[in-house]
């Protein structure tokens, strides 16, 4: 079966859809440890929430870039997800969507979350043939996200760590089967 071009892929459960996310360990540390995000998490700031593993190791290099130490797995209520996915906008204009690039940004603007396709990652972290989201949240559905969304959070950084090693070592069986079950997830 091939994969469709755009696909939301993700670990989730009849309530529940695990996104991944990348800080610095003086927020990541403490959301981890209290499951819920601490004071200096900026609820006003856009946040990108990535349901692909993969993905996030991707643009976190495995937990190892500078700001981005502490990996989590921040486990959030799907009908907050499926509400962030429908109240967002493409983050970029496509005119197969939108009748003008004004119109595109009218809705840009007033939208709080911001729908992104970027290339889906294997193993060595190389882009596939197929894309996987990646969601902003700003403004009412970053504060939504953070205060009412999340149901847990928890550190996988070593998990991060320990497949990193073995894709290093060339123990591509063991790493993949140590990584998340990604399904495809259909919206509500």
């Amino acid at each position: 079966m091939s994969e469709p071009t755009r696909r939301i892929r993700a670990l989730h459960t009849a309530s529940t859809l695990t996104v991944y996310q990348a800080y610095p360990p003086h927020i990541g540390l403490p959301a981890a440890r209290d499951g819920r995000f601490p004071a200096a998490w900026k609820r006003d700031r856009m946040t990108w929430i990535k349901p692909s593993f993969l993905w996030m190791m991707y643009r976190c290099g495995w937990g190892a870039k500078e700001g981005q130490e502490t990996v989590l797995a921040v486990e959030i209520a799907r009908d907050g997800f499926d509400w962030a996915l429908g109240h967002s906008c493409l983050s970029h204009h496509d005119r197969a969507v939108h009748a003008d690039e004004a119109s595109w940004k009218r809705e840009l603007k007033r939208a709080p979350a911001r729908v992104q396709w970027d290339p889906e990652r294997d193993l060595r972290l190389g882009p596939l043939p197929y894309r996987s989201l990646q969601l902003g949240l700003a403004g009412e559905a970053s504060r939504r996200y953070a205060d009412e969304w999340t149901v847990s959070i928890r550190d996988v950084t070593p998990l991060a760590h320990r497949i990193h090693a073995l894709v290093a070592a060339g123990d591509l069986t063991t790493a993949a089967g140590l990584l998340p079950e990604e399904t495809p997830y259909e919206a509500s």
